[in-house]
């Protein structure tokens, strides 16, 4: 059976997410922040114990993580001021996409292990993922597809400007 053109929706920009998923090397939460290259690594701020970052794949515009700087793979290895400020920096960014995105709510998560989904293995990070009523439809669940309706540079322009006013 031949597919019409208009029955497919390309996203070239997942191959390099899949060709490399397993086969990494170093850690992107020690390696980005060390390179001194904030607004190519997409890196938005930088706290004491923790920065955020973009996510590269992004779920919905605005998907966010937030990372502490020491390579630790579990949260029970974190200083309690490393948990605190993860947490006051989550708030923060959930702050800033509020004034930009004007998100409904939010999803807020750790995927610690590859059992449990993690993509980066062995440094504990904080996914926040803003979402609106409606935001997952057939594309996420049947095509296995995101659609975001800007590009990450454009996400990170709104986001950097925003955050030092939540802080």
């Amino acid at each position: 059976m031949m597919v019409a053109m208009s029955e497919r929706l390309w996203a070239p920009w997942r191959l390099q997410y899949i060709q490399n998923a397993d086969v990494a090397e170093g850690c992107i939460f020690c390696d980005k922040p060390s390179e001194k290259r904030d607004r190519e690594n997409l890196i938005l701020h930088r706290f004491e114990t923790c920065f955020v970052i973009l996510n590269l794949f992004p779920y919905v515009s605005g998907h966010l993580m937030v990372a502490p700087f020491r390579h630790l793979g579990e949260l029970n290895e974190m200083t309690s001021e490393e948990k605190l400020e993860m947490i006051e920096a989550t708030d923060a960014c959930c702050r800033a996409l509020q004034a930009v995105y004007r998100p409904q709510g939010f999803n807020l998560g750790a995927n610690i292990g590859r059992s449990a989904g993690a993509g980066i293995v062995g440094h504990v990070h904080m996914h926040i993922v803003p979402r609106w009523a409606g935001d997952t439809n057939f594309m996420s669940v049947v095509g296995q597809t995101r659609v975001l309706p800007e590009s990450l540079e454009d996400t990170y322009d709104k986001l950097i400007e925003a955050l030092p006013n939540v802080l």
